[in-house]
C-alpha cells in the first residue's frame, strides 16, 4: 500500500481492515494492557491535561513495571506520541521520570522519546490496538477488537465504581 503511516481514526475502513489483518497475523510478542478512564468521572481537579494525562500514564507505566523483574534490564525506553505542546510535554514527561525513578531498581537508566507516531511502527500498532480498546468500550464495536484479543492482558476500568477520583 503507498501509504506513508497509518492512523486508526484517520484511516478508512479497508485501510483499518487490512492493517488489522496484518497485526492479527503477526502477534508473536505484542502484548496490549489499556488503562480504560472515562473523563467525565474524573474529579474536577485532575482533569486539566497537564494533570490528567501524566497521572494516568503514571498508573499505566506502575502495573506495567510491576509485571517485570527489572532487574534483569540495564536500561527502559519509553515512547510516547509526539506531544505538540511543550507545556503538556514537559507534565507528561515529568510524570513518566517520577514513575519510573520509583519504580526502577537503582542505577537502571531509562529513555523517554516523543517521536511522532508515523515514525515508530511500534505506536502504531499500539494506536490501532488502543483504537480496537476505545470502540469496544464506547460503541460496543467488538469486530477490531477481537482481531487482536489473544494479546489482550488486562483492561482496567479506572473508574469502574462510577466514583469520582480526586487527588
Amino acid at each position: 500500500m503507498d501509504i506513508e503511516y497509518f492512523h486508526a481514526s484517520e484511516d478508512t475502513p479497508i485501510v483499518r481492515d487490512k492493517v488489522f489483518e496484518i497485526i492479527r497475523n503477526n502477534l508473536t510478542g505484542i502484548r496490549v494492557d489499556s488503562l480504560v478512564v472515562e473523563k467525565r468521572k474524573t474529579g474536577p481537579t485532575l482533569r486539566t491535561e497537564e494533570r490528567f494525562y501524566p497521572e494516568m500514564l503514571g498508573y499505566l507505566l506502575r502495573y506495567l513495571l510491576n509485571g517485570y523483574n527489572l532487574a534483569l534490564y540495564a536500561e527502559v525506553i519509553v515512547f510516547t506520541d509526539r506531544i505538540p505542546v511543550q507545556k503538556k510535554r514537559k507534565a507528561v514527561e515529568k510524570a513518566v521520570k517520577i514513575t519510573l525513578a520509583g519504580k526502577l531498581p537503582k542505577g537502571t537508566h531509562y529513555r523517554i522519546f516523543h517521536h511522532e507516531s508515523k515514525s515508530n511502527f511500534d505506536l502504531q500498532i499500539a494506536d490501532y490496538c488502543n483504537w480496537a480498546v476505545y470502540r469496544k468500550w464506547d460503541r460496543e464495536d467488538k469486530r477490531s477488537y477481537q482481531m487482536i484479543q489473544p494479546v489482550i492482558r488486562s483492561e482496567f476500568d479506572m473508574f469502574r465504581t462510577g466514583t469520582t477520583y480526586y487527588y
